[in-house]
């Protein structure tokens, strides 16, 4: 299991829109091969920044998988136009604490 993270920084504004399309996404990576979670939870200190968690079996699933899927195409015409900057994704393996 592999957990996907990023900062995504939502344009001033546009929060309450960004977590509308946010929730019109959600059944698009839900269906992809290897998904097994998301959250996003806003953040306490800023109103318009968001960290995204993603679970997936393995890396390949997101990047492979969903990444070239025509439900990312839908995913990014719903949400990429709302960051600035577009966030970067980072990809964290099994926790250190069993």
């Amino acid at each position: 299991m592999i957990i996907e993270q990023a900062l995504l920084q939502v344009k001033p504004g546009q929060s309450d829109q960004f977590v509308a399309a946010m929730q019109k996404a959600r059944p698009l990576i839900a269906v992809q091969p290897g998904f097994q979670s998301i959250e996003v939870r806003p953040s306490t200190d800023s109103s318009d920044q968001y960290l995204l968690l993603v679970t997936w079996d393995k890396v390949e699933s997101h990047r492979d998988g969903f990444r070239k899927s025509p439900e990312y195409e839908q995913w990014r015409a719903l949400l990429h136009d709302f960051y600035d900057p577009m966030p970067t994704v980072s990809y964290f393996g099994h926790s250190i604490f069993s």
